[in-house]
């Protein structure tokens, strides 16, 4: 999505411009895993490998089982295809690990905000199918994009706060502790 490059470019920095160079990765020969397809439950375990979810000793005594049940060896891939994965979201993984989100509902948290899916690159044989499109690089002025991605940024959290608290479909029956 150029709109959300646009947005992230300047994300960091509100007074700096940023830039956005677009590719085209031509997925032909290459091997995909898709955790869209997986469900919820072994996309949190593949961002609990990379980031902890809580300091308090119930995760750090759990997480290591949730991972070993839900976790998916990435390294024979090419390329990875998951949900947003940056600070605001992994909120979600926390509130999961907390038992404050339900395993049924959190499919649901995952697509808030509409910030697509993102694809990481992780083989030299998928960097070499990459092809940037020269005509797609601009500069990104960080007065009007900055804005517009706290605004996206600030209504897909109210949103996933409300949803949390108050979504009766928010069922406590199944969570991280089962």
């Amino acid at each position: 999505s150029v709109d959300l490059a646009r947005e992230w470019a300047v994300a960091a920095n509100p007074f700096a411009n940023g830039w956005v160079h677009a590719y085209e990765l031509d997925l032909t020969n290459l091997s995909v895993l898709d955790f869209s397809t997986l469900g919820p439950l072994p996309w949190l375990a593949e961002l609990m490998k990379h980031r902890d979810g809580d300091d308090g000793r119930y995760y750090r005594e759990n997480a290591p089982k949730f991972i070993a049940r839900y976790g998916v060896d990435i390294s024979g891939y090419d390329v990875v295809r998951g949900w947003r994965a940056d600070a605001s979201y992994f909120y979600i993984c926390k509130s999961f690990v907390r038992n404050n989100i339900g395993v049924d509902f959190l499919s649901e948290l995952l697509t808030l905000g509409d910030f697509g899916i993102q694809y990481f690159v992780q083989s030299a044989k998928a960097f070499l199918a990459l092809r940037e499109l020269s005509e797609a690089c601009e500069e990104v002025a960080a007065a009007e994009f900055y804005a517009k991605y706290n605004r996206r940024d600030s209504v897909a959290r109210s949103r996933m706060y409300d949803l949390i608290e108050n979504d009766p479909r928010n069922r406590l029956d199944r969570t991280f502790k089962d």
